[in-house]
């Protein structure tokens, strides 16, 4: 039972991966279960046998690369959060933030342009799309409240809003991918950006 156990986790990481490259290349319409089985070397029986359908594939894989990793913990339970809302120092946290953010993006931001880009054509796309955006914005709201703990006559959701545009995938993408930004730069430009919105004294 146990090697059973691990075939299946094995299995389920390859067609992860298998799917993010062709999700992020050929797109998430024109993948086909059969194309995500050839390309992580697996029967095309195991991908429906693990996942059920390329929905769930697509969901599982903005779950995964979110997180960082396949363990059942929420965003705002991460150790990051943590960090950056115990850090006293506003800017601080807005530090913690940013380099975290910046880490999730590198991970998932094509995943996100992948589903942004069928969400139009696709109903549980669009759905799936519009979910993510929504936990983004719950996390940010998150963070930004507890930033205006610490910095006086802070809005929001003016912060909330400035953070949606610095965070996205599509200003990660330009900055980082076209225009060729550091990751330093990119984070530098998050932490001054939102400092300059709430009012954080420098």
């Amino acid at each position: 039972m146990a090697t059973a156990s691990n075939d299946s986790t094995s299995a389920r990481g390859r067609i992860l991966v298998a799917a993010r490259t062709l999700f992020t290349t050929t797109g998430y319409a024109s993948t086909t279960i059969k194309a995500i089985a050839v390309e992580a070397g697996v029967a095309v029986q195991t991908v429906y046998f693990v996942f059920g359908n390329k929905r769930s594939i697509l969901a599982a894989l903005l779950d995964v690369s979110i997180a960082g990793d396949d363990e059942p913990v929420p965003t705002l339970e991460r150790q990051w959060v943590a960090d950056a809302i115990s850090a006293r120092d506003p800017l601080e946290q807005l530090r913690i933030q940013a380099h975290a953010s910046r880490q999730v993006l590198d991970r998932v931001g094509p995943v996100l342009l992948a589903v942004r880009a069928a969400a139009g054509a696709d109903a549980e796309v669009a759905q799936l799309w519009a979910t993510t955006c929504a936990h983004h914005e719950t996390v940010l709201r998150h963070l930004m409240t507890a930033l205006a703990t610490k910095v006086d006559g802070l809005d929001v959701d003016r912060c909330v809003d400035i953070g949606l545009v610095l965070l996205g995938p599509e200003s990660h993408d330009l900055l980082l991918h076209e225009r060729g930004w550091t990751a330093a730069d990119y984070e530098q430009w998050v932490v001054e950006s939102l400092a300059a919105a709430a009012g954080v004294p420098r």
